[in-house]
C-alpha cells in the first residue's frame, strides 16, 4: 500500500473584507477541503479560474498568513515545492539560470561550490537542457526552455512532492505535451508526487492518475480519472466535461 505524502483535512481559507458600516466579514476562498495525495500519484485539480485552486496551493505551502487558514496539512516529505505557470515572472531576470539553479544549493548550506555546480549541471540534463543554458538569462530563453528551468529549480533540493500550477497553459500545444511528457518521466525518475492544477480537462486526463474537481471553493467530486470523466455525478463536473468535449454518460 502505498504511503501518503500529503494529507490535507477540512482545510479552509478566508479573508477579512471590509462590511457595512465598517465591520470586517470573513469571506472564504477555499471551503472545507479534505484530500490525499500518495506517493508517485499525479492528482489533478480542476476547475474555472477563480474556482480557489491557486489560492490552495499556496496554503498547502505555507505561503498565506496563518491567520487566514484554519484546518490541517500534513507533508510526509521534505521541502515540497511548486513550479509556476508564468516561469519568466518567477525566475530573477538579473541572474544566469546556473546562478538561480545553485542559489538554493548556496541557502540549503550543505554543498561545497564544486559539488553545487555538479548537481545544476545534472538537474539541467535532467529537464532536457544543455550545460551552455547554464550561462543564459531567462530573456535568452524560449517559454518552454524557461518553463524547464522552473521544474529543474523546484527540483534542484530534491523534493518528492511538487505542486504544479498551471505549468503548460502558457505554451503551445507541441511544447504543453513535451513538458508533459518530461514531468511524466521524472515522476518515474525520481519517484515524485503530484498535485497538478490546471483548467484544461483535456491535460489532465492525460497525465494524472486521480483527479478534484472544485467549484466556488469547495471539492465537489473526486475520483480517478476514468471514474469521474466516463460517470460524473455532480452537475458541475458534468458542464466541464461537456465544454471540453467529452460525452457525458
Amino acid at each position: 500500500m502505498s504511503e501518503p505524502v500529503l494529507q490535507v483535512e477540512h482545510l479552509t481559507v478566508s479573508y477579512a473584507d471590509g462590511g457595512v458600516f465598517g465591520r470586517k466579514q470573513r469571506r472564504e476562498i477555499v471551503h472545507d477541503v479534505t484530500f490525499c495525495i500518495d506517493q508517485g500519484q499525479i492528482v489533478g485539480l480542476v476547475g474555472e479560474s477563480g474556482c480557489g485552486k491557486s489560492t490552495l496551493s499556496k496554503a498547502i505551502l505555507g505561503m498565506l498568513p496563518p491567520e487566514n487558514v484554519s484546518g490541517m496539512i500534513t507533508h510526509y516529505t521534505k521541502r515540497p515545492q511548486m513550479v509556476f505557470q508564468d516561469p519568466f515572472s518567477s525566475l530573477n531576470p538579473a541572474r544566469t539560470v546556473g546562478w538561480i539553479l545553485e542559489e538554493p544549493l548556496r541557502i540549503f548550506g550543505k554543498y561545497d561550490a564544486p559539488e553545487r555546480k555538479r548537481r545544476v549541471l545534472d538537474m539541467l540534463e535532467r529537464v532536457g537542457l544543455e550545460r551552455e543554458h547554464a550561462q543564459r538569462k531567462p530573456r535568452e530563453l524560449s517559454g518552454g526552455q524557461r518553463q524547464r528551468v522552473s521544474i529543474a529549480l523546484a527540483l534542484i533540493q530534491r523534493p518528492r512532492f511538487i505542486i504544479a500550477d498551471e505549468p503548460v497553459s502558457a505554451l503551445d500545444v507541441t511544447i504543453q505535451a513535451q513538458v508533459l511528457d518530461l514531468l511524466w518521466d521524472l515522476r518515474r525518475e525520481l519517484d515524485l508526487s503530484y498535485l497538478f492544477i490546471s483548467h484544461d480537462l483535456n491535460v489532465v486526463y492525460s497525465i494524472c492518475d486521480r483527479v478534484l474537481v472544485m467549484q466556488a471553493g469547495r471539492i465537489v467530486e473526486g475520483g480517478t480519472v476514468d471514474q469521474v470523466y466516463d460517470h460524473p455525478q455532480h452537475e458541475y463536473t458534468k458542464k466541464l466535461l461537456e465544454s471540453a468535449n467529452y460525452a457525458v454518460q
